[in-house]
Parts: structure tokens; C-alpha cells; sequence
């Protein structure tokens, strides 16, 4: 087996190798709006829940030049909000044409024929076409870097609300994962669905 050392690698090569072996990753649809009004949408794939109590979620937003550029975190450090979507095999394509890189004055969810939907609870807008929308305030933002120079920043939302479409729920508050048919992440433009989902229960043997 191939030792390698991280220490030795270029920005590029580590994100390389850490999106190849990190697999399947969840893909998180991010809604933000900016001081003007404009509703922009991300997708990240650098995400996931991190706590039930309370309900929190996180997202790494990379930097640009170890500035904040991104539109989804220069809006949620503003605005305090964001609604985080499940990206199922029905808006992919769509999904994937809200990660071109418009002006902060063009709305992705427009170009991508999208529909925005009223938050009940935050200012930011969701998007009506997604199964799973979570309505989340800004818990915290911690920069990520080292000697002073930063490259992502992680936004960690606590959900205030979540909006989910009864065709996919088992009550009570059981997600039924063959009918959301959500999309992962792979490296590179490669995406992967849920085709065989294997069901095996977590021993309880104490000795």
C-alpha cells in the first residue's frame, strides 16, 4: 500500500484525493439571499448533519484566494440564514446549472428554471421543486486554515424548520430513502444514485 503525506501535496492534490476516497458524499442545495433581494443557490458537497440535539447541519464553503467569495457565505454571515435541500434524481441537471459562477445579481434559481417557495421562518426563500427543505439560522461560522491563512469556512445551520413532502415519509418522521431518490457526489463531474440499499442491524453484544 502507497504512503502518502498531505504535507507534501498542493491544495488541488489533497482535494483530489480526499474527494476520490470520501465517497458517496451528500449533496446540499443551498439557498441564500443577499442584501438586494437576489435568492442565490449552491450546491455543496462538502456537508452533513453533525448533531440531533440540537438539529444542526454543516457546510464547507471554500475560499477563494483565502478571501470570502462565495455567494453562500458572504449571505449567511449577512443575512444569519440559509434553507439547505436534498438534491434527488429529479433536479440533477438543474442542480448542477445553479453551480455555474453568475454574478451576485443573478438569481441560479432562475436560470435553472427553478421555483423559489416562501420560508416560514427565515428570509431566505426555498426552492419548491426539492422533496426536503430545511429552513436553518446561522449556529455558527469557523474559518478552517492554518498560519493565518484561511481556505473554506464552516457554516453550521440549526434547523428551525423542516418542509418535507409526504410522498416520502413513513410516520412518524421516517424518510423513505427509494422514494426520495437522492443523488450522492463522487469525485470530479460524477454523481451516484441509491440503487441497492442494504439493511443490516447494529449488534448489541456487551461482552
Amino acid at each position: 500500500m502507497k504512503g502518502i503525506d498531505p504535507n507534501q501535496l498542493t491544495k488541488q492534490e489533497n482535494y483530489k484525493l480526499l474527494s476520490g476516497v470520501v465517497i458517496p458524499r451528500p449533496i446540499a442545495l443551498v439557498t441564500s439571499v443577499n442584501e438586494n433581494g437576489v435568492v442565490n443557490a449552491a450546491p455543496y458537497s462538502f456537508y452533513n448533519v453533525i448533531s440531533a440535539e440540537p438539529p444542526l447541519v454543516a457546510i464547507s464553503v471554500g475560499r477563494i484566494d483565502g478571501e470570502m467569495k462565495k455567494h453562500t457565505a458572504l449571505n449567511a454571515m449577512k443575512q444569519k440564514s440559509f434553507v439547505v435541500h436534498i438534491v434527488d434524481e429529479s433536479i440533477l441537471e438543474k442542480m448542477n446549472q445553479t453551480a455555474a459562477p453568475y454574478r451576485d445579481e443573478i438569481s441560479e434559481i432562475e436560470k435553472a428554471n427553478l421555483t423559489q417557495v416562501p420560508s416560514d421562518l427565515v428570509k431566505v426563500h426555498g426552492i419548491k421543486e426539492c422533496k426536503v427543505r430545511m429552513e436553518c439560522e446561522l449556529y455558527d461560522a469557523i474559518p478552517l486554515g492554518e498560519n493565518g491563512t484561511y481556505s473554506n469556512d464552516l457554516l453550521i445551520g440549526k434547523v428551525l424548520k423542516y418542509h418535507i413532502d409526504e410522498k416520502i415519509e413513513i410516520p412518524p418522521y421516517k424518510i423513505d430513502s427509494t422514494s426520495l431518490k437522492p443523488v450522492a457526489r463522487l469525485s470530479g463531474p460524477n454523481y451516484a444514485t441509491l440503487s441497492n440499499p442494504i439493511y443490516l442491524e447494529r449488534p448489541t453484544d456487551t461482552e
